[in-house]
């Protein structure tokens, strides 16, 4: 595939940062890896792309990956990604289970620059009843993505829970839910619908895809790995668990840690067992180990792998003087940098007054029946009734008509620790964290 010049250019700067951690001037790659030094300096420059043969010598070379080369694709460069409703419709495929039409896929707006893989989902499978024991339902094996859904029509959810117990929830519109990732579902339209039931399901990678699962694959043993799967089933043993962790990791016995905390080995045993500890004892105990806080928490609240909330539940408030009805929808608590939420528009005026400017990667599908616009610094676009987009993060725009909007906001891989550590290095060093573009060093040297 052609690069773009702006393309180029980042690989480039991803180039020069990557021979940067390695240690390497062009000139040194140039006689380690067998190339010209301009050729490598074009690289670094953009002016040229990266050959696949230099990618292969220097992966035999160093001990790197050929994705280290490889930079995201940018496949909206505006900040804003349509997919029309008839494009969707051309996506159109038909999925058998046990030799019967299923499920109708269509794909909704998917963009590379994050994690969002969501899909239109019609429910071809009508049932005569709600037992979640109906020969008719066939479940999938769950997925690795985290899921949320929202519900039109009539349409029945089926889970296993915890316990491996096989559950049913009879959904209607605007009913939403949360499914953590591996958990066996399936979804029906009841008998008695007007036409088939639909959903909305916003599958999306968070911390734990991509590089982070890839380096635990790298381990190569998957038990091995699962040690890092620490124990959160409350609150107390997660916080025991990520103590031990902790110590351990750090060769810090309990003897030590009891010398640093002024806490008893006993007590501290206790609490790596899943005992009671004071905020206090959890202080002294982070100080000893010299980490913050924090990184001894566990989640606080301790939530069910299925997240049901039903549309007449869920919160609701107005903001953008007036210009905004919004509804929260199903969301959970261990994914801080995820929101789902319905919004209704509901002013057609002040077109100029850009009033959503959102931190976060937004999935927005247009669920109402009148077509809205989304005006940005830039100029604006037409959002009709099926038609789904993508906004990235901290895009100055707004959504002007009547109609309502459903709106998936996620962190992608920026939100958390990312966000913490690049805050830590500061916005005078973040654009150089972000795309690497200066050696790391000056050969003339620097006074």
């Amino acid at each position: 595939m052609k690069l773009t010049d702006i393309e180029l250019k980042k690989s480039g700067h991803n180039l020069r940062g990557l021979l940067n951690d390695l240690k390497r001037r062009p000139e040194d790659a140039a006689k380690e890896l067998g190339f010209n030094v301009k050729d490598i300096e074009d690289y670094i420059s953009g002016t040229k792309s990266i050959p696949s043969e230099f990618i292969r010598i220097a992966c035999n070379k160093w001990p790197i990956n050929e994705r280290d080369f490889f930079v995201i694709r940018d496949d909206c460069p505006s900040g804003l990604k349509i997919m029309r409703s008839s494009e969707s419709s051309r996506s159109s495929r038909i999925m058998e289970r046990a030799g019967k039409p299923y499920y109708e896929y269509r794909d909704t707006v998917i963009t590379s620059s994050t994690t969002f893989r969501p899909e239109w989902i019609e429910e071809l499978c009508i049932v005569e009843d709600n037992d979640p024991e109906n020969k008719s339902v066939q479940w999938n094996n769950g997925h690795f993505m985290h899921q949320f859904t929202y519900f039109i029509g009539d349409v029945n959810y089926y889970y296993k829970d915890e316990l491996g117990k096989k559950c049913v929830s009879e959904m209607s519109t605007g009913d939403s839910c949360y499914i953590t990732p591996f958990v066996p579902h399936s979804f029906t339209t009841r008998a008695g619908a007007s036409k088939p039931g639909l959903i909305l399901a916003l599958t999306f990678g968070s911390s734990l895809s991509g590089d982070a699962q890839q380096e635990l694959a790298a381990i190569s043993n998957p038990i091995t790995a699962s040690e890092f799967a620490l124990d959160f089933t409350s609150y107390e043993k997660g916080v025991g668990s990520l103590i031990k962790y902790f110590r351990t990791s750090f060769s810090i016995s309990l003897e030590e840690l009891s010398k640093r905390s002024k806490i008893s080995e006993n007590k501290l045993q206790d609490i790596e067992d899943g005992s009671f500890s004071t905020l206090d004892e959890l202080k002294k105990i982070s100080h000893a180990m010299n980490i913050n806080l924090r990184d001894i928490l566990s989640n606080d609240k301790i939530e069910s792998s299925t997240i049901i909330q039903k549309y007449d539940e869920g919160m609701r408030w107005n903001i953008g003087k007036h210009a905004y009805e919004i509804v929260e929808l199903a969301n959970s608590s261990a994914l801080p940098y995820a929101r789902s939420l319905e919004i209704s528009v509901t002013s057609d005026n002040n077109h100029d007054d850009l009033d959503q400017n959102i931190g976060l990667h937004q999935y927005i599908y247009n669920v109402g029946d009148s077509e809205l616009i989304i005006n940005l610094e830039n100029g604006k676009e037409k959002i009709s009734p099926g038609d789904s987009c993508y906004v990235k993060p901290f895009l100055k725009h707004n959504f002007r008509g009547n109609g309502k909007i459903l709106c998936l906001r996620i962190g992608g891989k920026i939100g958390g620790d990312p966000q913490r550590e690049l805050s830590i290095i500061g916005k005078k060093n973040s654009e150089r964290a972000i795309s690497e573009s200066l050696p790391w060093f000056n050969a003339e040297g620097s006074n």
